[in-house]
């Protein structure tokens, strides 16, 4: 299921201190702003995110996880980004964030396939 996983905009982007592949991401979720720490390549300020919220259940490697606020590289992280495998998409590495066109606003529920990102035609999904 989707509950708890929400569209962000990414609004900054800091690199972690001394962690090489570690962002801190400042993302609007529609209801509040979340600080959360992530090492996908694919994200940059203004990226629309899946944003999976605390108290949610992210399933990783087949395993399901309570996603609860952590310390990641130091610096408290309150969520976690969506990868296209833990949304049941086809298609959209592991490890790279979920991204979904300017056609989503934060606090919106994610698709339930992958969306197109060229904006050919609105709403049309990848099959």
């Amino acid at each position: 299921t989707m509950e708890g996983f929400v569209i962000g905009k990414v609004l900054t982007l800091e690199k972690v201190a001394g962690k090489d592949k570690l962002k801190l991401l400042k993302v609007n979720i529609g209801t509040e702003e979340l600080n959360i720490v992530t090492n996908a390549p694919n994200v940059v300020e203004g990226s629309n995110v899946v944003v999976a919220t605390i108290g949610s259940t992210v399933t990783i490697d087949g395993e399901e996880t309570e996603v609860k606020e952590a310390k990641v590289g130091g610096v408290i992280s309150q969520g976690m980004l969506c990868d296209p495998p833990m949304l049941g998409w086809s298609g959209g590495g592991s490890g790279n964030a979920a991204l979904v066109p300017d056609t989503f606003e934060p606090g919106d529920s994610p698709p339930e396939r992958r969306p197109r990102m060229d904006g050919k035609s609105d709403g049309a999904f990848i099959e």
